[in-house]
C-alpha cells in the first residue's frame, strides 16, 4: 500500500526492525545522566510506535535491552528495570485502545518476577490485537536464539518427531523466538553505529539495513519516513540480479 505522508507518498515495509541507540551520548550531550537519556528514550519508543501505526507499518521489532547489558552500571540498569516496569504498567492501555498487539523475545526467565508477570498480563492483554504487531526484545541475543533452535532441532530428531535430512530453513525458522513473523525489511540503527550487535542475526540476512546519525532519544516520525525513503531507493534482488527477485 502506497501511502501519502506528511507531502510524501511511500510504500511502507511490512517490518521494520529497530535498534534504538544513543540514549547515553544524548544524555551527555545535553550534560544530563545516562538515566535521563533511557527516559528521553521512552519517549522515542512511544513516538515510534504511534508513526507506524499512522504509516501502516505492520510489524514494528525494538532492541530494548541486550544480554550483554547486565555489564552496564548498575543504577543504569536499574533505570532500565524501572522504565520497563512503568511502561507495562502505564501504557498497556493505550496500546489496548489503540490495537497493538505486544510481544517479547529474549530470556525473560533472568527479569525480576513481577516484570516476568507483567510481561505476560500485557501479552495476553493484547492478543487479539492487529493493527501493529509490537515485538520487544530483553534480555535477548541473536547468537544464544540460534543455538536454542539448534538444540530444539537436535532434540525432535532424537526422539524420532523430525528426521535429520528433513532440517531445512523453514522448521529451522519454526524455531526461533520470532516463528510466525515476517522477517524485517527494514533494519534501522541510531547514533551513526554501523553492526548488528547480536540482533536478530538470522532474520536479518536480507534486511535492508539504514544507519541514522540521530540519537535515539531525538528519532521522530520524520526519521523514520525518511529510512523507509531509503528502503524504497534501493532495489532487493536476494541474490539475483537486477530486474529478478
Amino acid at each position: 500500500m502506497i501511502l501519502p505522508v506528511g507531502g510524501s507518498v511511500i510504500e511502507p515495509p511490512r517490518h521494520v526492525a529497530i535498534i534504538m541507540d544513543g540514549n547515553g551520548r544524548w544524555a551527555l550531550k545535553h550534560s544530563l545522566p545516562r538515566t535521563e537519556g533511557h527516559r528521553k528514550g521512552a519517549d522515542a519508543v512511544r513516538r515510534t510506535v504511534k508513526a507506524c501505526i499512522e504509516v501502516k507499518i505492520n510489524y514494528l521489532t525494538l532492541f530494548a535491552f541486550s544480554s550483554e547489558n547486565w555489564k552496564r552500571p548498575t543504577d543504569e540498569v536499574q533505570t532500565l528495570m524501572s522504565l520497563l516496569r512503568f511502561y507495562l504498567q502505564n501504557e498497556i492501555e493505550e496500546l489496548v485502545d489503540t490495537g497493538v498487539r505486544l510481544k517479547v523475545i529474549g530470556d525473560r526467565k533472568e527479569l525480576d518476577h513481577d516484570i516476568q508477570s507483567l510481561i505476560d498480563l500485557a501479552e495476553k492483554r493484547t492478543a487479539g490485537n492487529t493493527r501493529l504487531n509490537l515485538t520487544v526484545a530483553l534480555n535477548y541475543g541473536g547468537r544464544r536464539e540460534i543455538i536454542l533452535a539448534v538444540k530444539t532441532l537436535v532434540q525432535n530428531a532424537m526422539t524420532g518427531s523430525l528426521n535429520l535430512s528433513a532440517i531445512d530453513e523453514r522448521n529451522f525458522e519454526e524455531c526461533l523466538e520470532t516463528a510466525g513473523m515476517p522477517d524485517p525489511d527494514l533494519l534501522i540503527r541510531t547514533s551513526g553505529e554501523c553492526r548488528l550487535s547480536n540482533f536478530l542475526l538470522w532474520q536479518c540476512a536480507y534486511s535492508e539495513l539504514v544507519f541514522l546519525e540521530t540519537l535515539w532519544p531525538d528519532f521522530k516520525k520524520a526519521d523514520l519516513i525518511n529510512a523507509v525513503e531509503e528502503y524504497n531507493s534501493r532495489e532487493r534482488r536476494y541474490g539475483g540480479t537486477k530486474g529478478q527477485s
